[in-house]
């Protein structure tokens, strides 16, 4: 296919972003076309919205930039075997080398030569995008475009529960942004048996006790660690995910845990961070464990199977705008005052 699209980009090193016209990606001999159908913001998209440290450290303008995505596939390389045009797709964004370390050993979400769309190379806030094939995951027709726009970032939530063992488990989610507030009914499903949350944003807060979490706890307000403690006879939860990258969260979440318990951190912090590794991990024997991205496919083989079995996601999406919008969209999510945002080409 050839001619121009509409796009989002990063258009030079500083604030904001401008929506242009660019040519439609190129389809090599094992890339698929997508025409996209919805796109959702991510952290990482106001990160290079606003070109703080990490941007402009990594983001070589000009980009378009974006990464959350689903579509209709148009157009297929002559190399490609398993997908056609028609099919309805989504795709995992980590571009992986294959011949790494790494990847030759099963763990091609941490590749010591990875690519991400939107970041490394062009992404999705336009109107096509161009995936290689390998990367493409085949959403079920049923699924509704906002629910498959946010596979991303669901698979970021479905990694990290299922990385501890929540199973007749006690769990606690630091920092309720929505993947967080995913991790919620990922919980339950997985067999929590109680659900804590903590935030400092009510709105979020208010989304959190809809999806079912049991207690919630503004750290602003109240002492999470007391409040954990106290609601559970002063030993703590099983599990604690950290999706807040805060160091005050990061610190609150050893605090609360058991002696012997695991702490899923997914969250990035802005800077290092100081924590009490003594008490707060090995005289605890406490197991740390790192979540990147989703495990490849497993963690997209997963995501499947649950929203097959029932998993209602869809209030973490709260508002939507057509892409030409991007920046109303981009203000109200740097504000925090919502859920996940999904634009419409």
């Amino acid at each position: 296919m050839t001619g121009e699209m509409r796009a989002i980009i990063k258009p030079t090193a500083g604030p904001g972003a401008a929506m242009t016209r660019v040519p439609i990606p190129g389809v090599g001999p094992r890339d698929v076309l997508v025409k996209v159908k919805a796109t959702a913001i991510c952290g990482t998209d106001i990160h290079i919205y606003n070109w703080d440290p990490w941007s402009q450290s990594r983001i070589h303008p000009p980009r378009v930039f974006g990464h959350e995505f689903c579509g209709e596939v148009v157009e297929v390389g002559p190399q490609v075997r398993s997908t056609a045009p028609g099919d309805f797709v989504s795709a995992e964004t980590h571009i992986t080398c294959g011949v790494c370390f790494h990847c030759r050993t099963g763990k091609g979400h941490i590749c010591q030569n990875v690519e991400i769309i939107g970041v490394d190379r062009d992404g999705c806030f336009a109107e096509y995008i161009a995936v290689p094939e390998e990367n493409i995951w085949k959403v079920a027709p049923d699924v509704p475009i906002e629910i498959a726009a946010i596979h991303d970032p669901l698979g970021n939530a479905v990694h990290t529960v299922f990385s501890a063992d929540v199973a007749a488990n006690t769990v606690a989610i630091i920092g309720v942004g929505p993947i967080g507030l995913c991790a919620i009914p990922i919980s339950r499903m997985a067999g929590a048996t109680r659900v804590f949350v903590t935030d400092v944003n009510e709105y979020r807060l208010d989304l959190a006790r809809k999806l079912g979490a049991d207690v919630v706890v503004n750290s602003r307000r109240e002492d999470p660690v007391k409040v954990i403690m106290d609601a559970t006879g002063g030993m703590g939860v099983d599990v604690v995910l950290e999706m807040s990258g805060h160091p005050d969260g990061i610190r609150q979440g050893l605090a609360a845990l058991r002696k012997g318990g695991q702490m899923s951190l997914l969250g990035l912090p802005s800077r290092p961070v100081e924590i009490d590794l003594a008490d707060g991990v090995i005289f605890k024997g406490a197991i740390l464990k790192g979540i990147s991205g989703r495990e490849m496919f497993a963690t997209w083989y997963r995501v499947a199977a649950l929203l097959r079995a029932g998993l209602d996601v869809s209030p973490v999406i709260t508002h939507k705008f057509p892409l030409d919008d991007f920046e109303k969209a981009m203000e109200l999510a740097r504000s925090g005052n919502c859920g996940k945002i999904v634009l419409y080409p």
